[in-house]
């Protein structure tokens, strides 16, 4: 699965759920509160974008100019499904958990880094994998031993499936390579 395809299926729900509420107006308050929750996760810009898309009727490529990549995927599945319902991608296809690597270490990578917006994100899904339980609440209690530095597989690893355990690793491998300027 490419990046492109892995951010689709990241998103899914959400670009659905935009597709489904923005245009119909009884659908408002559900829609802004959709909108108020992803501009308190961070993403101000594409928030911007879907406003001109569905309350400003926008369809030109312009309105994804000032969007970074996983923005601009996100708001032209948007414009895609908005002309074609049939365009939208799956909201119950499952992410590539060997693509879930290199955004978590890039995530641990600026939180250690100091970045606030990358530290929130990374706590807020390690909660949801707490709350998920068995291997996912395993690896969300190493997100926070790998933002303080700790790089010891067999310390993070410790009761681990061996699923889990090639989650850690690989992402022990892109930390790796961030930290030596390899990426």
């Amino acid at each position: 699965m490419d990046k492109k395809a892995q951010i689709l299926t990241a998103h899914a729900a959400f670009i659905n759920e935009v597709v489904m509420l923005g245009p119909r107006a009884e659908s408002q308050i559900e829609f802004e509160q959709l909108l108020q929750l992803a501009t308190e996760n961070g993403w101000g810009d594409l928030v911007a974008a879907i406003r001109l898309i569905i309350l400003k009727g926008r369809r030109d490529l312009e309105v994804l100019n000032p969007l970074d990549e996983e923005d601009r995927v996100i708001a032209e599945a948007i414009l895609k499904g908005l002309q074609n319902p049939t365009s939208l991608p799956d909201p119950n296809a499952k992410p590539d958990p060997a693509l879930a690597a290199p955004g978590l270490a890039s995530l641990i990578h600026a939180a250690r880094g100091g970045n606030p917006q990358a530290l929130q994100i990374i706590a807020e899904m390690a909660e949801q994998m707490s709350k998920v339980g068995g291997p996912m609440s395993h690896l969300a209690a190493v997100i926070r031993p790998l933002i303080n530095g700790e790089r010891d597989p067999d310390q993070l690893c410790k009761r681990m499936d061996g699923n889990t355990q090639t989650m850690v690793l690989g992402i022990l491998e892109e930390l790796k390579k961030l930290e030596e300027g390899l990426v």
